[in-house]
């Protein structure tokens, strides 16, 4: 069951790819602790927030929409991470870094499905994510990438 936004409209790229874009939602500039949403599908399990461009829409902009509907969260838009593949399902997600700056009482899909969020870090946030395997590759992404900076 795929969760369907009335009005929206899947935007897919010349490979036939859905276009998505999400967010790494941070407490902070340190990045330690990383905000995650339960699943639309399953209340049990934590997802990053993150969702289908609309037709005329940049990455960057459905990012943060999609931080905003998912999580109930404002903030700056940061660095772009990389656009991540999943082929099993023909999605390309594009991914940015978002630190949180407000974090909503209600939210949209907290008040529609129930959808509840949480702060973990980001060690805890990968054992989180085990069950979506390319979600699990952006946080081995910013692994590196911190890596290289100390």
């Amino acid at each position: 069951m795929v969760k369907e936004k009335p009005n929206s409209i899947r935007t897919y790229d010349k490979d036939g790819f859905r276009r998505r874009a999400a967010c790494l939602c941070f407490r902070d500039q340190k990045e330690e602790e990383l905000l995650l949403v339960t699943s639309s599908k399953d209340r049990e399990k934590w997802v990053v927030p993150g969702g289908g461009m609309e037709p005329t829409e940049e990455s960057h902009t459905t990012a943060e929409r999609e931080a905003l509907e998912e999580a109930g969260v404002r903030g700056t838009l940061g660095r772009y991470l990389g656009m991540f593949e999943n082929k099993e399902k023909k999605h390309r997600t594009w991914l940015y870094v978002f630190i949180v700056n407000e974090l909503l009482d209600d939210w949209e899909d907290k008040k529609s499905m129930g959808r509840t969020r949480q702060w973990f870090s980001v060690q805890e946030a990968a054992q989180k994510l085990s069950h979506k395997p390319v979600q699990v590759s952006y946080l081995d992404l910013l692994k590196k990438e911190q890596d290289m900076v100390t």
